[in-house]
């Protein structure tokens, strides 16, 4: 008997943040952030994460799940879900940029356009499939109201 690792978009996030580090260091192509602007990044960074632990602790006092493939039993729609389908997504993208403006090289900006990429194709179609099997036209209607990143 085999077990199924299912990774989740933390793991995802840090196996990202990793790439992003090596490959400033051991690809550093050429700097196009001046230190002048790095400490823009850690604010970036801040302002990602405000999402991510909002949102768990939202999720958590509701009692559904943030885990991607297993059912929900809440549809959140209120607080951050209003602005956009995905805010833990769009904090990790966030995040993402933060550490390539702080690192300033240009090989690090590919991290974060290639996760929303990444994740817009695999992750989130995984999470509308269950929120639509599980909450129908309600989780519908949600999506004709709210855009997938960003209203």
């Amino acid at each position: 008997m085999t077990a199924k690792i299912k990774f989740t978009p933390p793991d995802y996030l840090l196996v990202f943040i990793a790439l992003e580090i090596l490959a400033h260091y051991f690809f550093p192509i050429k700097q196009i952030i001046s230190s002048s602007y790095n400490y823009f990044g850690i604010a970036l960074i801040v302002l990602g994460q405000i999402p991510n632990f909002w949102i768990y602790f939202q999720f958590k006092n509701l009692k559904t799940t943030v885990k991607p493939y297993v059912l929900p039993k809440r549809l959140v729609t209120s607080g951050l879900f209003s602005i956009g389908r995905n805010p833990v997504y769009f904090g990790m993208a966030l995040t993402l940029l933060g550490i390539a403006i702080l690192l300033g090289s240009a090989i690090t900006f590919v991290f974060p356009v290639l996760f929303v990429i990444l994740t817009d194709i695999f992750m989130i179609p995984t999470e509308e499939k269950n929120l639509g099997k599980v909450f129908g036209k309600e989780y519908a209607d949600y999506k004709r109201k709210v855009g997938r990143w960003i209203r």
